[in-house]
């Protein structure tokens, strides 16, 4: 059975069609199992209390943002290895740097197609499909 099968995902975005388009990426990957959070405070809550594969969140958030919503995670003895793919629109080295030493897997830069996703992530885990 292709991983896609049984690979459960949470996409976090604040923008409704952002989390959509994530979405239909990942569908295209096979993944059927996706459940999404607008904020990084709901997010963290869903990734400690159910099994997940990977996050894939956005950057600029209202709240908690992508980056502490990645060190909430790697801070978080139950969730800190789980695979995580930082969103953003803007590509400053800062960032990116502030990302790695946070103990991001993988970033991508908005605007992004389905077939960027799927590299991304598939760098990360391994083949999908």
């Amino acid at each position: 059975m292709p991983l896609a099968m049984t690979f459960k995902v949470l996409v976090v975005d604040d923008q409704l069609t952002m989390r959509e388009v994530t979405r239909l990426a990942l569908q295209e990957m096979g993944v059927r199992l996706i459940i999404d959070a607008e904020n990084g405070d709901e997010a963290f809550k869903k990734a400690t209390t159910q099994p997940l594969d990977m996050i894939i969140s956005d950057f600029n958030m209202p709240g908690m943002d992508g980056l502490a919503l990645l060190r909430a995670v790697r801070g978080h003895p139950a969730v800190r290895k789980l695979p995580f793919i930082l969103v953003t629109g803007r590509g400053d080295n800062a960032l990116v740097v502030s990302a790695a030493q946070a103990g991001v897997n993988n970033y991508i830069v908005k605007p992004f197609t389905a077939e960027m996703l799927r590299e991304k992530v598939e760098a990360v885990v391994g083949k999908l499909s």
